[in-house]
């Protein structure tokens, strides 16, 4: 196997394995948080302390031709981005204050917020579904209803 190949394929597992540690993490840390805090409050410092790791990421992601240069490359999605994180962040911790499982509360919001997105996926990406696809998106529906199941 090639070198770049298996850089590429690092990347591909690192990133998911980043991705998927971290929102566990999230998740624990929003339950976590004690329920008398303001979360405004909280949310300012959590962003703050975010705001400092990410310019530490930096030094690993230099911007090549300089930081004025990148930022001219920015859209509204960068705005957009930023409004949902703040919802993110509100939600849980609303859902969290208000008495939802962890457990539940995180597979519930992935699952439907992930249902949401196939039709933009299809629509505006142009991303293709396969009946294995398909019968996954079945089975999250079903998984949903029974999140949801009475007892």
């Amino acid at each position: 196997m090639k070198l770049e190949k298996r850089k590429s394929m690092a990347l591909f597992y690192f990133s998911i394995a980043l991705a998927i540690f971290s929102s566990a993490l999230y998740h624990f840390s929003a339950k976590s948080a004690p329920a008398e805090i303001n979360f405004p409050i909280a949310l300012t410092v959590t962003y703050a302390i975010a705001l400092l790791v990410t310019m530490l990421t930096a030094l690993f992601f230099p911007a090549e031709n300089g930081l004025a240069s990148e930022l001219k490359k920015l859209n509204w999605s960068s705005v957009l981005l930023s409004v949902a994180i703040v919802g993110i962040e509100f939600g849980f911790l609303l859902a969290y204050r208000s008495g939802w499982e962890l457990g539940v509360a995180a597979v519930l919001t992935n699952v439907a917020a992930s249902l949401l997105l196939v039709p933009v996926a299809i629509w505006i990406f142009k991303d293709k579904l396969n009946w294995v696809n398909v019968a996954g998106i079945l089975v999250c529906l079903a998984g949903l209803m029974m999140l949801n199941w009475k007892k």
